[in-house]
């Protein structure tokens, strides 16, 4: 690999990088000992071309070299070591098993990069249709992202948003017409409904999605669950299995469930849609997820003693929801273990009085003989 003309890194089978040549070094900014042992995704950081994030540590990369097969994207989006993006491809290398078995190091297949221009355009393994849900909603399949601003009916993207807020279930066509023309009659709404549908699955059909993404059920549209890869019910299922881990006692397994889950959540479940009531409450259950991701990754660093990472998840937790005090009391608990019970006295100073001016409450009782344990004796003397 080091000899090679081409930026290139190896990996192993947990995508961790493994070997790493003077030519990434100098595309991305990272040198060997920077990269090496790090996931992939945090030395790519790698996005579609149309804005939807490639790197997750859920890429289709991943899941192709798995199974040992390759995997290439024409042109995709890079950040620097400096923040600067970088347009470039990607194509890989799976080393077969006997290489593997020979080969004293970990690796299992090297990735190549190369400038846009030096891009020649290969094809990628068929793959689900990728759907972005978490954040601004995006769509990429095969490697490329599917441009949906460019769409010339708007209408559509919002139907298939209402299909992904429906997963797997069907959506009568009447609730459909309700949430998107209100005010058309039965009539006119229907035929806008069919035209609409038309238009899209001629969409996702061009872009290369397998064919009846989008079946119709009696009087009822479904999007098959089969058929489509969703950030947010990945991020959903990731945090269950990373709870169920921190119960067996596997902190390891369990913080690499969370962290995974954590690089999906770009934002709010259809944060482009911030009014509409077909996704309302589906974004109210990811938003509490996101609270137990947070609880449980929190918990995870407290309990191997990475205390400072445990402090930031709190404060983000509590950025969010202020008066969710179980994350006041980890983040005071932390910030003593810190060796700082000056600024755990400082920020629960600055919460209480923020609770009080911006909600009218008070701290619960428990928050109340918690802070009085961890630094009650240290207040008195400052008084």
């Amino acid at each position: 690999m080091r000899f090679a003309s081409d930026p290139a890194f190896a990996v192993d089978d947990g995508m961790r990088v493994v070997g790493w040549n003077d030519g990434a070094a100098k595309l991305l900014g990272y040198s060997s000992a920077e990269a090496m042992g790090q996931h992939c995704s945090q030395v790519l950081q790698a996005f579609y071309p149309t804005g939807e994030p490639l790197c997750s540590m859920l890429c289709e990369g991943r899941a192709c070299l798995a199974v040992g097969e390759k995997w290439n994207m024409s042109a995709c989006r890079i950040r620097h070591k400096s923040g600067e993006m970088i347009s470039a491809g990607i194509s890989t290398l799976v080393m077969p098993p006997e290489v593997r078995q020979q080969s004293a190091g970990d690796a299992v297949a090297v990735i190549f990069l190369r400038e846009a221009s030096g891009v020649t355009v290969a094809i990628a393994p068929i793959s689900p249709l990728r759907i972005f849900a978490l954040g601004q909603f995006g769509l990429a399949i095969n490697g490329e992202g599917l441009d949906v601003e460019s769409w010339k009916r708007k209408q559509a993207a919002v139907v298939l948003k209402c299909l992904v807020s429906h997963l797997g279930r069907p959506v009568h066509r009447e609730r459909l017409i309700e949430w998107l023309w209100p005010e058309a009659d039965e009539t006119r709404g229907w035929e806008r409904l069919k035209v609409t549908i038309s238009f899209l699955r001629a969409k996702l059909r061009d872009g290369g999605a397998v064919a009846d993404t989008i079946e119709t059920v009696g009087q009822s549209y479904l999007l098959r669950r089969d058929a489509v890869w969703v950030d947010s019910d990945t991020f959903a299922s990731l945090v269950s299995a990373g709870w169920s881990l921190l119960n067996e006692g596997d902190l390891g397994q369990a913080q690499a469930r969370f962290e995974e889950a954590e690089s999906l959540y770009r934002g709010d479940y259809l944060e482009d849609e911030p009014y509409a009531e077909w996704c309302a409450e589906e974004r109210a259950r990811l938003r509490e997820i996101h609270l137990e991701l947070l609880a449980g990754m929190a918990k995870c660093y407290s309990e191997e003693g990475l205390f400072m990472e445990a402090t930031r998840v709190c404060r983000a937790a509590l950025a969010n929801d202020p008066c969710r005090e179980s994350f006041l009391r980890a983040l005071l608990e932390n910030l003593v273990n810190l060796g700082r019970p000056d600024w755990a006295e400082a920020h629960y100073a600055t919460w209480c009085r923020s609770l009080d001016e911006e909600y009218g409450f008070q701290p619960t009782h428990e928050t109340v003989q918690v802070y009085q344990r961890l630094i009650g004796d240290r207040a008195i003397e400052n008084r």
